[in-house]
């Protein structure tokens, strides 16, 4: 069991069972960790509203918040000053007091980001593939990054946390869907992206389902925050989902909580097939090319989905009943109070699914349920990309949960 006290000096102390206090470091790493997150979660924030938010002393709030300004993760806004009382500064995270590059490995593209400290993609590249290999990924990744470093000052360069990777797990289990000649993805089966490119850095390298990664980014730079509990969607070739609990992004014992793709959902046959047979941007592809278009511009660009309208409205039409019934069988097991949806495609076709969704929804019998609140997903295409850069800055300068604290009042 622990519990948290407040120290001598301020520190926020974890004690276990026997009352020792632990290690110094670790209460500092975690100190510096709250107040990060807290100022990230707010915009900005004055010592006396994180005094009120977590209990800490003042003396506390000033030494640690000193330490973080003179190591460059936060900056002084414009001084606030009210009637009553001394002004106040709100501090907020500097912008380049960190930089992280980020990999979205796709069944029809790879992505590079590379985003400061508040969430800005500051440069970006991408590339189409018929299908996925590794040892392509691996050279765009090598390229890309020497790239974007050579565009960095050095005092910049030097404050890249990591590289973070966003992929689809087990990638040789989708070799069919995706048009591979047979056997072509075996090799995923011993691919180490990691250690293929661990050596190539002077930062670490991370690994993260492609799906709860962009739920991560959704949680660190959207709407996230609002809930404590919420299921995230994300509609890319195939759909994939992540999960929140508790005010922290649950990954579950093997890596894969939230894949919804697996859902077991009734096809237009009869039968019993998988939400990611019906619900997936492949099914709208397969219909662009049954038509004799080539439906590339869908992953060569953001907006590219521009101009196969006609298609877009069929699938949506088709898609949303499958996505209100796995939300609800979802909220049946887990009280989840909102749903985001997100994908590769345009915003507006988000809204368009969004609202479908919505009225799908309504259409079932929630007996028994609390309907969640549907929200679009604030990210958007560069989500997958964006939650692996969120990998590094969550290893080092955020908490991955927020503790039960009291707003701001």
């Amino acid at each position: 069991m622990s519990i948290f006290t407040e120290g001598s000096g301020g520190q926020m102390l974890r004690l276990n069972a026997s009352g020792r206090g632990s290690k110094q470091g670790d209460v500092r790493a975690h100190n510096e960790r709250l107040l990060l997150s807290l100022i990230r979660r707010h915009g900005s924030l004055t010592k006396a509203e994180i005094s009120r938010i977590t209990g800490l002393s003042a003396q506390a709030i000033s030494v640690i918040m000193r330490r973080l300004e003179d190591d460059g993760l936060l900056h002084r806004r414009n001084v606030l000053r009210g009637k009553i009382g001394q002004p106040s500064t709100p501090m907020a995270l500097a912008e380049d007091g960190a930089f992280s590059l980020g990999v979205k490995i796709g069944r029809r593209s790879v992505e590079l980001v590379l985003i400061d400290f508040v969430g800005k993609v500051r440069n970006s590249q991408r590339e189409a593939y018929a299908w996925p290999m590794p040892d392509a990924i691996i050279n765009f990744t090598r390229r890309g990054v020497e790239k974007m470093m050579s565009e960095m000052a050095p005092s910049q360069r030097e404050r890249i946390a990591g590289l973070g990777i966003a992929s689809p797990f087990e990638l040789w289990q989708w070799e069919g869907g995706i048009g591979s000649p047979s056997g072509a993805m075996d090799v995923w089966r011993s691919a180490d992206l990691v250690h293929s490119l661990d050596s190539d850095f002077p930062f670490p390298v991370y690994l993260q389902n492609d799906a709860t990664a962009a739920c991560g980014a959704e949680f660190v730079f959207g709407r996230g925050h609002e809930f404590s509990n919420y299921l995230y969607l994300f509609i890319g070739f195939f759909i994939g989902g992540g999960v929140v609990l508790n005010g922290g992004v649950y990954t579950g014992p093997t890596g894969n909580a939230g894949a919804i793709g697996s859902f077991p959902v009734i096809g237009q046959d009869g039968k019993a097939v998988q939400l990611i047979d019906v619900a997936s941007a492949a099914n709208l592809e397969a219909r662009i090319r049954a038509a004799g278009l080539d439906p590339s511009p869908m992953w060569k660009q953001p907006d590219g989905w521009a101009g196969f309208d006609a298609f877009i409205d069929d699938w949506i039409i088709d898609i949303a009943p499958h996505l209100a019934n796995a939300i609800v069988g979802s909220c049946a097991v887990i009280d989840f109070s909102a749903v985001f949806i997100d994908g590769g495609f345009p915003a507006n076709v988000r809204t368009r699914l969004i609202e479908a969704t919505r009225a799908a929804l309504a259409k079932l019998n929630l007996h028994g349920l609390n309907p969640p609140e549907l929200i679009e997903g604030t990210v958007g295409n560069q989500a997958r990309a964006i939650g692996g850069a969120c990998l590094p800055l969550f290893d080092k300068y955020l908490l991955s949960s927020m503790p039960t604290l009291n707003e701001v009042g």
